[in-house]
């Protein structure tokens, strides 16, 4: 079985990044799916150059906030910014890390397991942890059989459970992790599925953001991300209406 680390999540967030990069079970895994929401933060050049340097190991999924990153460039997004620092992350893109999101695919299918960002119909769909299974079944409407696991990431929060026979997976957050502080990915391998967590220095890690990002509201990012995690309830409520369908 083909071994695969997924990190969800990242948000341009490089200190994260590069602890779950140094994970000794993410550097031997055959496979580094990114799903999702990579770059829309305050260091995106730096973390998409990092993982590009990867080279054909590394599996890209589209997320809402690439996508949105490559609209603000191209002046197509509609509506308000979702954050401060979208707008600003836009403007630091080089055209080939444009070009780069821009083509990146909505699911990504290795052996019986499904790699999205939100849901594998849509990159911003809310589905979390505790929707009734008849939400499930809406947002699973046409996916083949042989799929027997999904995994996600969107909501920053990691959970496995089991939605009809199917496994479905969160990995959490890389960059901006609800529920517990510190990234969290997930890890697919023989042994199943685990959760698992990467243990950061936060108070480094902000101090690095903070001297080596120009994004002008850096330390108030780092105070509610970084320094700062939001609980599980906090985040629950907060997207429950977006979930409902």
């Amino acid at each position: 079985m083909t071994t695969v680390a997924v990190l969800a999540d990242i948000h341009g967030a490089l200190p994260a990044l590069e602890a779950v990069l140094g994970e000794a079970d993410v550097q031997a895994a055959d496979v580094v799916v990114l799903a999702g929401d990579i770059a829309s933060g305050p260091q995106p050049v730096q973390t998409l150059d990092l993982l590009s340097s990867l080279g054909e190991r590394v599996v890209w999924v589209r997320g809402n906030a690439d996508r949105e990153l490559v609209e603000m460039v191209r002046g197509t997004f509609v509506g308000e910014p979702p954050d401060a620092v979208s707008p600003w992350a836009a403007e630091q893109l080089r055209a080939d890390q444009v070009e780069l999101l821009a083509g990146l695919p909505l699911t990504v299918t290795i052996g019986d397991a499904l790699f999205c960002h939100a849901t594998p119909r849509d990159d911003i769909e809310m589905v979390l942890v505790d929707s009734p299974i008849s939400r499930w079944a809406q947002v699973f409407t046409g996916l083949p059989d042989e799929i027997r696991t999904v995994v996600c990431g969107h909501t920053h929060m990691p959970y496995a459970r089991q939605v009809d026979r199917r496994q479905v997976v969160n990995a959490g957050s890389v960059g901006m992790p609800y529920g517990a502080p510190g990234p969290t990915w997930a890890l697919l391998s023989q042994n199943g599925v685990q959760l698992r967590y990467t243990p950061l220095d936060a108070d480094k890690a902000a101090d690095r953001v903070v001297s080596e990002s120009t994004f002008p509201g850096r330390e108030e990012w780092v105070a509610e991300y970084l320094l700062h995690t939001y609980s599980d309830t906090e985040a629950l409520e907060a997207f429950r209406p977006r979930a409902e369908g």
